[in-house]
């Protein structure tokens, strides 16, 4: 009996159309998704800053501030120093009550600069000055300026360089002298209490201390990591400028909490997406429905659609896909919990916004 033999070559025609369709599929994907390719290959092109160095930071209930000085390698005090808050800000109002109430006792000037515009350009209401009456309870503690920018042709980054340099002159005015402390961040970066504590009642803290910062998405049940670093406590001498950057190699590490798009609003997550800096980011206007961002905000995923901007293919396969839900709400503002049910929409099983 004789067999049929199959073509000898029809295997390797099979492997060749399959490599040709998978090169015309890779060709689609990349033209649909190139903005992706950027954080994609950063591991590639771009290595990660520094390293900072890590002071251990030590804390428990009902601990004496002499011993948790000493713990941090650094003496006590007679009588604290006092310390100043100063903030660029634009529409967080839930987060700064909460920061305000939290820190009320231990801060002597909440230093607060607003803009009639945004990063971006876009006309901004004062949304501080029209909601004074909420922050009574720290008026005599507040100092207050707004700005504004004199040119529509900056670029969004100029326009915030710009804001963040104003502060300087709130600092100047706020009394500050040599040896107090000035804290330097945004209003969505809040120190805690203990932390704002030892800045008072320790002596040999570094001139320049970054303060990392617990950072989460969209309220305190999507927990990210603790890659915030901006936030900066100062000890106060002449001549010293506000920033928002990397100003010196020492971070004190657990020293807070950053909460990125922590709204109470849909309408709120729409400003901010068009606000700030990376509004670029806005690719499609179907990013600002308010049913996508409804949906994400639940689901702990990405507004713009973004790959997370890593130095290393470990880190960046890592965090992929939806932040993971915590059930957690202890070691978090007292404030925020205190008044829980006016925060609801802060803490777990609290996705759903208001719409306006």
């Amino acid at each position: 009996m004789t067999r049929k033999l199959s073509h000898p070559r029809r295997p390797f025609l099979f492997f060749l159309a399959a490599v040709v369709a998978s090169f015309f599929f890779l060709l689609t994907l990349l033209y649909q998704h190139h903005h992706l390719l950027p954080s994609l290959l950063r591991p590639l092109w771009d290595s990660p800053p520094l390293p900072f160095i890590r002071l251990p930071h030590f804390y428990a209930e009902n601990t004496s501030l002499p011993l948790l000085c000493r713990l941090h390698g650094w003496s006590s005090r007679s009588s604290p120093r006092r310390v100043f808050d100063a903030i660029l800000f634009s529409n967080e109002l839930d987060l700064l009550e909460i920061r305000y109430q939290s820190l009320l006792p231990f801060v002597d000037r909440f230093l607060l600069l607003e803009s009639n515009s945004t990063f971006t350009g876009l006309p901004k209401p004062l949304f501080f000055l029209r909601n004074t009456r909420r922050f009574d309870f720290a008026k005599d503690k507040i100092l207050y300026a707004r700005f504004s920018p004199q040119s529509s042709d900056y670029t969004p980054f100029r326009i915030e360089s710009i804001l963040r340099s104003v502060v300087n002159s709130l600092i100047r005015h706020s009394g500050a002298v040599d040896g107090d402390i000035v804290i330097m961040s945004d209003a969505d970066e809040i120190p805690s209490q203990h932390t704002v504590q030892l800045l008072r009642w320790c002596d040999g803290i570094p001139t320049v201390l970054h303060l990392e910062l617990r950072h989460y998405m969209y309220s305190f049940e999507f927990p990210v990591d603790f890659s915030s670093w901006r936030a900066t406590a100062n000890v106060y001498r002449p001549g010293m400028m506000y920033k928002h950057s990397r100003r010196s190699n020492v971070i004190l590490a657990d020293a807070g909490w950053h909460c990125s798009f922590c709204f109470r609003r849909i309408g709120d997550f729409v400003f901010k997406m068009k606000a700030y800096s990376h509004a670029d980011r806005i690719r499609n206007p179907s990013f600002l429905d308010h049913g996508r961002i409804q949906r994400i905000i639940c689901e702990g995923g990405d507004l713009f659609d973004m790959l997370p901007e890593e130095y290393s293919f470990r880190e960046l396969i890592k965090k992929m896909g939806p932040i993971p839900r915590s059930a957690s709400a202890v070691n978090l503002p007292p404030y925020l919990i205190q008044n829980a049910d006016r925060f609801r929409f802060l803490l777990p099983g609290g996705c759903l916004r208001s719409p306006e």
